[in-house]
């Protein structure tokens, strides 16, 4: 139901940022996993406003000095759906339960899969096995821009990705082929996202460019996205929302390159000027893809703290009628084995004007989070 107090929610994801293993994290292997927990004794560690707003009062957060009066509403969050996955955390938020985990490839997608797409590319395939997106480019790089064949890789996550030089394989055409691997890839072989992975540069010193893109499945039904621009509002996106989502519920999109393009759009185009009734969902993706993946704690709890920074000029600008909501998808501590995502719980931290602060407690799905936002 639609609070009638707000006219805005600005709904912020800080993708990965988990608050410790979820009840069933040994199923996945997680058990004992918590990102906040290992970001926060890094010595660039510093969330004054995230304090203040409640962050640390949240149960099972016992490691950090509670806010003795803090002004938000906070909550620890469960996840609902199976996996651990961007697609499938972020659905949630928007009111759709996963029952069964997006399939992953670890050796490797299937030879007919393959074969369809070389076949539909003219393009022959390089790799095909699970591979970090830095080392992929390192090994096999060379060779791609030799020959012109793409690089097709995986993850611990529901992904296909192709990774091809700028300079190789321009990013319209690159597109066009994530496109055909997404046409292909259905039923049993329905991956969460195919990505787009661009690079550039001379071997050895190659580096991904910021022209990433997503392609990920549609929406099975319609979600808290729909709800909103259903009623006449809008719905901007914000980072990969979009590709998220695949579209489906969304009035305008903003694809942005890191979390400071990101934080800059929300505040200075969105918050001060150009929006007024509805929701803005905006994901910050360095936190996950440069950070918890490469097992960089520092640089994780730098951008954090960049992040909080940014959140109090924020929440001072903000208008009477104005909420802001943050929270996570999943978990990625930078402290854990490997360099998948961690089945944790998420944050909850929801600020406006109207209301006085409360804990939540444990809540028991992500689709609680979304109901803040309509």
């Amino acid at each position: 139901m639609q609070d009638k107090n707000i006219n805005r929610s600005f709904l912020i994801v800080l993708d990965s940022c988990g608050i410790g293993d979820a009840p069933d994290a040994n199923k996945y292997g997680d058990l004992g996993s918590n990102t906040l927990k290992t970001i926060s004794k890094s010595l660039s560690f510093c969330t004054p406003n995230l304090k203040k707003l409640g962050l640390f009062n949240i149960d099972g957060i016992d490691y950090l000095e509670s806010e003795s009066a803090p002004i938000g509403r906070y909550a620890r969050v469960r996840e609902v759906s199976a996996g651990k996955d961007t697609i499938t955390g972020h659905w949630e938020i928007g009111g759709i339960v996963s029952e069964k985990p997006l399939p992953t490839f670890p050796n490797g997608f299937p030879k007919d899969i393959i074969k369809q797409f070389e076949e539909k590319t003219g393009r022959k395939v390089l790799c095909n096995l699970p591979y970090s997106g830095t080392e992929v480019i390192k090994d096999f790089g060379k060779e791609h821009v030799e020959t012109g064949r793409l690089i097709v890789y995986t993850s611990a996550d529901s992904v296909l990705q192709i990774a091809a030089h700028e300079g190789v394989v321009p990013l319209d055409e690159l597109y066009k082929y994530c496109q055909i691997a997404r046409d292909i890839l259905i039923g049993d072989n329905a991956v969460g996202r195919v990505i787009a992975r661009p690079f550039e540069g001379k071997y050895p010193n190659f580096v991904r460019t910021s022209n990433r893109r997503d392609f990920s499945l549609n929406p099975p039904h319609d979600t808290i996205l729909d709800e909103i621009k259903n009623r006449g509002d809008q719905v901007i996106a914000v980072g990969k929302i979009h590709d998220i989502f695949a579209g489906k519920g969304i009035t305008e999109s903003i694809h942005t390159s890191n979390n400071t393009e990101g934080m800059v759009v929300t505040m200075n185009k969105l918050l001060d000027k150009n929006f007024e009734y509805g929701i803005c969902f905006t994901n910050l993706v360095d936190f996950d893809m440069l950070f918890g993946h490469r097992r960089n704690i520092d640089g994780y709890a730098k951008a954090i703290s960049e992040f909080d920074e940014w959140l109090g000029v924020f929440i001072e600008k903000m208008g009477h009628n104005d909420r802001l909501i943050i929270t996570a998808d999943h978990g990625c501590d930078p402290a854990f084995k490997g360099t998948d995502h961690t089945r944790e719980c998420v944050p909850l931290i929801v600020y406006d004007k109207v209301y006085k602060s409360e804990n939540y407690g444990v809540l028991s799905s992500f689709v609680q989070i979304g109901n803040f936002a309509k």
